[in-house]
This record gives C-alpha cells, structure tokens and sequence, in this order.
C-alpha cells in the first residue's frame, strides 16, 4: 500500500520516525527455539513513541466527552424516564401497558445510548484548533472514513506479517 499522504494523519498523530539502519547480524543460532523468537524481538525493538506525543489533547478529549454525554446521555436518560413513567401510569391505572412495549421502548432507548456514544466519539472533531460543527455529520464522516482505513492497514499489515 501507498504511504498515507501528510494529510491523512490525524492531528495529534506524532510525525513518523525513520526506521534506524539495522545493526550487523547476530552469530547464527543452533536452536529452532531460538530463530522463532528472534523476529518478535526484531519487532520489539522499533522506537516506541513518548506518551506525551501519543495521548489525545484534552482540547478534543473534553469535546469528546460533551458529544458522548449529549448524544449518549439524552437517549439513556430517556430510557430510565420512559420505564418510570409507565410504572406510573401501570401503578396508577391510568394507561394499561403491556410488560412488552414498556421493556421495548427501554431497550430501544438504551440501544440509542450505545449508538451514541459512539456518534459521540466519531463526530468530534479530532483537529484541537477547530470546534467542528453542532450536530458533526462532517466530522463524523472524517473520523469513521480514518478509523476505516486503520482497519484495512491493520489487516492487510496483519496479512502480510502472515505471508512472510
């Protein structure tokens, strides 16, 4: 695959160190035990990025959080609404509601929930300088289009680790 171009990198994704030149071979080894751990080491042995440089600003951190709460939140909220108000209206004989639409309409408001927290998440804008907009269809398409595309190099360099 093609290198990502600078603009696909994530704001706060840290620039990409050059790979050190390897050092000389290691003295053969006489035991098979020994050649299949060597390459998980040579994998170990990459420079691992500084937490400070990998770690989410708080910036899109709290934006993230308000999302999550908001479009999270509201639906759950609604869940535990929508269950004490029929016990309500079933205590008080007001409306009969069967035990199945009451479970339903919790269960789908709970499912929202989940939903949400995940639109939350996604439609934050991911860049510390830029808000992004109220609802964040934009933002959420970027970020679920960039999450993707993770997915698909993480498994193509899964396949390719496979193959060698």
């Amino acid at each position: 695959m093609s290198k990502p171009a600078p603009d696909d990198r994530l704001p706060f994704e840290p620039k990409r160190r050059k790979a050190k030149p390897a050092k000389a071979a290691p003295a053969p080894v006489a035991s098979k035990a020994a050649e299949v751990k060597q390459p998980a080491k040579a994998s170990r042995s990459q420079p691992q990025p500084k937490l400070s440089e990998t770690r989410i600003p708080d910036a899109v951190s709290q934006r993230m959080l308000r999302r999550i709460l908001a479009f999270s939140g509201v639906p759950t909220g609604l869940g535990v609404g929508v269950f004490f108000l029929s016990y309500w209206l079933v205590s008080r004989e007001i409306i009969p509601l069967p035990t199945s639409a009451v479970v339903l309409a919790s269960m789908g408001c709970f499912g929202l929930g989940v939903l949400g927290l995940t639109y939350g998440l996604l439609s934050a804008s991911w860049d510390e300088q830029q808000a992004g907009s109220l609802w964040g269809w934009d933002e959420f398409r970027l970020n679920g289009g960039r999450m993707i595309n993770a997915w698909r190099e993480a498994r193509a360099a899964r396949q390719q680790a496979k193959s060698d």
